[in-house]
């Protein structure tokens, strides 16, 4: 189970999360490449921080990906309770990588556009568009907030795919400045997010959410190193997790939807009908006694 904390100060809000447990789980379920874990992985950390910017139960926050690259699309979805979920339409393709050793989630990836869908209650979910910048996800999500919503941001995410192939480490921060931030603090917060290290190396030398929270604001101060520019509180810590909400009941509806002539087609030679979720991969199976009622009536 991963852990998330938001926070605030003066002149920013903040976010940071553990989710190595979180993104081992997509692994154990996608059997993915290390590659697309990576991307996965990094897009269900970020989904996990946006989530909490909605306010309505129920409520939900989709990424969407839909690229020329490997990947092909990526879809990951997640509530305000920690729960997320998501999958990766090609997600055992082998990428060779970088020439630093690093996996090449950009190239994976590849050009096309992020989309962001937040149902917030409404008649209509939001819905925001962004061109990618790099298929790094992380620049990518920045570079949508800073476009679609007008909100400059500093995102980092991390996965390190372990030589067994598990999952050491999965993490990341998103920092969003509030309306009036200093350029006192601006200023410093861009010479902070270059010196430090990346998120995985700060997770590999011990440190949790608090303690990257307390890096990300060290140091920010004026002339006098005693007068703190900024001073932060730690809002909540929340328990992030893979869930996925599908049932048979949700498959049923779907597939009354498709109609009458559909149905029968799909029941051809008294065959069952079988559907697994993309998801979790969890499989349901229906036989001409589920849809006895719709097949008898119009």
């Amino acid at each position: 189970m991963g852990k998330l904390i938001r926070g605030i100060s003066k002149n920013a809000r903040f976010m940071v999360i553990d989710s190595t447990d979180v993104v081992q789980k997509a692994l154990e379920i996608h059997n993915s490449s290390p590659t697309a874990i990576a991307a996965l992985g990094r897009a269900v950390t970020a989904a996990l921080m946006m989530g909490q910017e909605i306010k309505v139960d129920n409520g939900s926050v989709t990424i969407r990906i839909d690229s020329d690259g490997p990947a092909k699309q990526l879809i990951v979805t997640a509530d305000n309770k920690g729960n997320v979920k998501g999958y990766i339409a090609n997600d055992k393709e082998v990428i060779e990588r970088k020439a630093n050793g690093k996996l090449d989630v950009g190239s994976y990836i590849g050009k096309g556009f992020l989309k962001i869908i937040k149902d917030i209650g409404g008649k209509e979910p939001y819905v925001g568009i962004a061109p990618l910048q790099s298929g790094e996800i992380a620049e990518d999500i920045a570079y949508y907030y800073f476009t679609s919503e007008q909100i400059p941001s500093v995102v980092a995410l991390g996965v390190f795919v372990d030589k067994d192939m598990s999952i050491k480490h999965a993490g990341g921060y998103m920092v969003q400045l509030l309306p009036g931030a200093e350029d006192d603090f601006i200023t410093k917060l861009e010479e902070k997010i270059k010196a430090i290290r990346s998120v995985t190396e700060l997770m590999e030398g011990g440190m949790n959410p608090e303690r990257i929270a307390k890096l990300l604001y060290e140091d920010m101060s004026s002339e006098n190193p005693d007068d703190l520019v900024e001073e932060y509180k730690i809002l909540d810590t929340v328990e992030v997790n893979y869930s996925c909400d599908c049932n048979k009941e949700k498959f049923f509806r779907g597939i009354v939807s498709l109609g009458k002539d559909e149905i029968n087609h799909l029941l051809e030679n008294d065959e069952d009908i079988e559907v697994e979720c993309h998801f979790c991969k969890a499989k349901y199976s229906f036989n001409k006694d589920d849809f006895k009622l719709i097949l008898e009536n119009n």
